[in-house]
């Protein structure tokens, strides 16, 4: 007979085998959320980049008040190929006051339609 201090203690295969089921439903639990999360922080940064172009678009618009007479739309270049602004305008309550909108879209996903963010402003017409 054995004594007690030479016994080894060791895993059993019932113990072995419930790890393996237990990290086989938690992995991919978790590979899941990882993604999601990924594809979120994504979408975010897109559509803050969206914010800012369409911002800058907005501003350059009403400062040089080529909103009045120049394309209503394009790209923003080699810089920002995947997005593109489009400018909105419509007579406000009063006749001089123009409410000005940019649409900045950019292509999805695959499995989703273009996105945009609209930011918009008012603007008084001088030339009115």
């Amino acid at each position: 007979m054995r004594a007690k201090s030479d016994q080894r203690r060791a895993f059993t295969l019932v113990e072995v085998l419930a790890t393996i089921v237990l990290i086989a439903i938690v992995i991919p639990v978790a590979m899941q959320g990882v993604t999601l999360a990924t594809r979120m922080a994504s979408h975010s940064k897109r559509q803050i980049q969206a914010s800012c172009l369409a911002k800058s678009k907005l501003s350059e618009l009403v400062a040089s008040q080529a909103w009045q007479n120049t394309a209503r739309s394009g790209n923003f270049g080699r810089d920002w190929p995947d997005y593109e602004w489009k400018l909105e305008s419509s007579s406000w309550r009063l006749s001089s006051v123009y409410e000005l909108a940019v649409r900045v879209s950019w292509q999805g996903p695959a499995s989703v339609e273009n996105r945009s963010v609209l930011l918009s402003t008012l603007v008084y017409a001088e030339n009115d």
